[in-house]
């Protein structure tokens, strides 16, 4: 008698635990609306979180996203004063901001390399960083990202700033390159090479993470958010992840998904090739 009631109370002990883990695991009925910023416009190089939105991995955390698109200097701001909740942002920048006393918070590693990068025409000899002595080098501004790869290397490398010729020429590096205003240019790995490729250029190109290992692109949100919505930082992070573990086994589903978010990918031919390019260069980032 006494071993039936035993079992008859674990039972309904287990039905419990059940009960309220099947609870706790359901989407709340109402989603929570969230603006996700970008430091860019629609791209191909977001497909991982427009896969976490049309696969519901954002739905299944009861969470709404809605992207916004702007200067990554500005998205910080915004994020650190309380005016954003997330954003992407490259961990550099995030440091930078910490020291300026904005309370930004990085909270999850998206790209496992840094992607920034110095190019150059084949024809210039150009293949490492001393041979850029002496040679002008086109930057797209003396901050950001760019610039804080392009001081890294040299630094690590042991050479000085004075050795090269830096020019900003804003984001008109394929430009430059191809008409010969510049030796070099710093660019995104998975952006101007690709272009200058498609249209037939032979390059060498010198990565930043192959001399220095820097925190680049990742999910970023303020100390706020993450000490009073914790629940809500976390199932972002595994949403975004899912959506880029997705995007890394299925590169073409992605692609088609990315097409309901970015206008160019339905224009015409080329403009699909050399976005199917840039994806491809950039799963080799995030892997």
């Amino acid at each position: 008698m006494r071993r039936n009631v035993m079992l008859a109370l674990c039972a309904m002990l287990l039905l419990a635990v059940l009960s309220l883990g099947c609870g706790s695991g359901q989407p709340p009925a109402v989603p929570e609306s969230v603006t996700l910023a970008m430091g860019f416009i629609p791209n191909i190089q977001f497909a991982p979180f427009y896969v976490a939105v049309e696969k519901g991995y954002f739905a299944e955390e009861g969470i709404e996203v809605e992207f916004d698109y702007g200067w990554e200097t500005d998205l910080l701001k915004l994020v650190g004063s309380g005016e954003l909740p997330f954003a992407i942002a490259s961990g550099d920048q995030v440091i930078l901001a910490r020291s300026q006393g904005l309370p930004v918070v990085y909270v999850m590693n998206w790209y496992r390399r840094f992607p920034v990068c110095i190019v150059a025409l084949a024809s210039s000899g150009i293949q490492q960083p001393y041979d850029l002595a002496g040679q002008v080098v086109g930057t797209p501004a003396t901050y950001g990202a760019s610039y804080i790869g392009w001081r890294a290397l040299l630094d690590v490398v042991g050479m000085e700033e004075s050795e090269v010729e830096l020019v900003s020429i804003g984001y008109t590096q394929v430009a430059a390159l191809s008409e010969g205003q510049v030796d070099a240019a710093v660019c995104y790995a998975m952006n101007e090479p690709v272009q200058l490729r498609s249209a037939g250029e032979e390059l060498d190109i010198i990565y930043v993470a192959d001399y220095i290992n820097l925190v680049s692109n990742g999910l970023i949100t303020n100390e706020e958010v993450a000490a009073q919505q914790p629940e809500l930082v976390e199932g972002l992070v595994r949403a975004a992840l899912r959506g880029l573990a997705h995007t890394l086994q299925d590169p073409d589903g992605a692609f088609e998904i990315a097409r309901t978010y970015v206008p160019e990918l339905v224009s015409d031919a080329d403009t699909e090739a050399v976005n199917r390019a840039i994806l491809a260069e950039s799963l080799e980032f995030w892997r």
